[in-house]
């Protein structure tokens, strides 16, 4: 029986187009690590050498300290405000639909559609009027709006996703309609609920714009960096310091997914 002959497989157009924006992408992101271990100064090639030098400088910086402890404050207290709003605003729009709860619903929603630099201006002219000016305070409230439409996208798609019958059961039972939420309902939700917290932290932890806006004496993370920035010297620190904030990013970003898969999965054996 004769061989049917090789044919070398040929690359499509499509595959190229995606195989160059993955690189436009990606590649960037890539170099950032690679230059923070490098011994110059410079970010370019051919590579000096490799060194920890820049990491142990971040390790001896005490304002990076303080703009890190920031940072968590920061995002701890917007991904608690944020999820605790979230499953609020979604338990109502799906189990006790209404006018003014779709209405409330689609306003939390609506900070994602919105330019960063417009939700900026917005709350420092909030916060000036309000009276407690930029402020770490005011960064909590802008993260929070910010995050807020992530908490009520995940918490409304798992409240969706639990059948009406088990809350018309527990109901039918005696139970009141706190007491089948904390009973039933969020129980159910907790995966979801961790998922949601995570998201917001991760969308508070390195966001920029509104932060630089609303920032008063005690800068963030992402804001830090930028007034790194002026310093040539203080470039490799800054990668170093971008490598790291790219690595805890990847993996807060892979812990809520896999909570949320485990969830589903949890979900679809019990069947609800």
């Amino acid at each position: 029986m004769k061989a049917a002959p090789f044919r070398r497989p040929r690359l499509s157009g499509l595959a190229i187009y995606v195989g160059a924006y993955l690189v436009f992408l990606y590649l960037p992101m890539v170099l950032i690590p690679l230059f923070s271990f490098n011994d110059s100064i410079q970010a370019a090639f051919p590579l000096k050498g490799f060194t920890f030098a820049w990491y142990e400088a971040l390790l001896a910086n005490e304002r990076m300290h303080d703009a890190l402890a920031n940072t968590l404050i920061v995002g701890f207290s917007a991904a608690a405000l944020a999820t605790l709003c979230g499953i609020a605003i979604a338990y109502c729009d799906v189990s006790r639909p209404s006018r003014i709860a779709r209405t409330v619903s689609a306003l939390a929603r609506l900070p994602i559609l919105i330019p960063g630099v417009i939700v900026g201006i917005a709350l420092l002219i909030f916060v000036n009027l309000a009276g407690f000016g930029p402020s770490r305070l005011a960064i909590v409230l802008g993260h929070t709006c910010l995050a807020l439409p992530t908490t009520v996208i995940v918490m409304r798609t798992r409240f969706a996703a639990i059948p009406r019958s088990l809350e018309d059961a527990a109901m039918d039972l005696g139970a009141r309609e706190w007491l089948t939420f904390r009973k039933v309902m969020l129980p159910l939700s907790l995966p979801a609920v961790a998922a949601a917290f995570l998201l917001a932290f991760l969308t508070s932890f390195d966001e920029f714009i509104v932060a630089f806006f609303l920032t008063g004496t005690e800068q963030t993370l992402p804001v830090f960096i930028w007034a790194q920035l002026r310093f040539p010297k203080e470039l490799p620190s800054v990668m170093a310091l971008g490598s790291l904030i790219l690595a805890v990013s990847i993996v807060i970003a892979g812990a809520a997914e896999f909570i949320r898969r485990r969830g589903a999965v949890a979900r679809e054996a019990a069947g609800a």
